[in-house]
C-alpha cells in the first residue's frame, strides 16, 4: 500500500482493513446524485422538445432558434415551411423551433 491509500483508507476501529464496497460508496453516490439532478431532468426537457416539435402544425405562429417569428404554411417530415413578414417563405429544420409565439414571457 502506498501512503495515499494509507491516509485515505486507513485502518477501521477494531483493526480490519475497510471492505471493498465501503471504498466506492461515495463513488457510487455522486453517480446517483448525478443522474437524478442532471441527467435526468436534461432527458425530460429533451423529450418535452421533441414531443412538443412533432405537435405542432399549419397555422401555428412559432420562434427559431436564431429569433425569426414565423407562421407554420407547411409540414414536412424533418422541416417545416413557414411564413415571416412580408409573406416571405423559409424552409427550416424542425430542430431549429424552440417555442411558439404564446410562450413568449411565460418564462419557457
Amino acid at each position: 500500500m502506498n501512503i495515499l491509500n494509507i491516509l485515505l483508507l486507513g485502518p477501521t476501529p477494531d483493526g480490519q482493513e475497510s471492505g471493498g464496497l465501503m471504498s466506492f460508496l461515495p463513488l457510487i453516490l455522486i453517480m446517483v446524485v448525478f443522474y437524478f439532478f442532471f441527467i435526468r431532468p436534461q432527458m425530460k426537457k429533451a423529450k418535452d422538445q421533441r414531443k412538443y416539435r412533432e405537435a405542432l402544425k399549419k397555422g401555428d405562429k412559432i420562434i427559431t432558434i436564431g429569433g425569426i417569428h414565423g407562421k407554420i404554411i407547411e409540414v414536412r417530415e424533418t422541416s417545416f415551411m413557414i411564413e415571416v413578414e412580408g409573406q416571405n417563405r423559409l424552409e427550416i429544420e424542425k430542430s431549429a423551433v424552440v417555442m411558439d409565439s404564446s410562450q413568449i414571457g411565460q418564462g419557457k
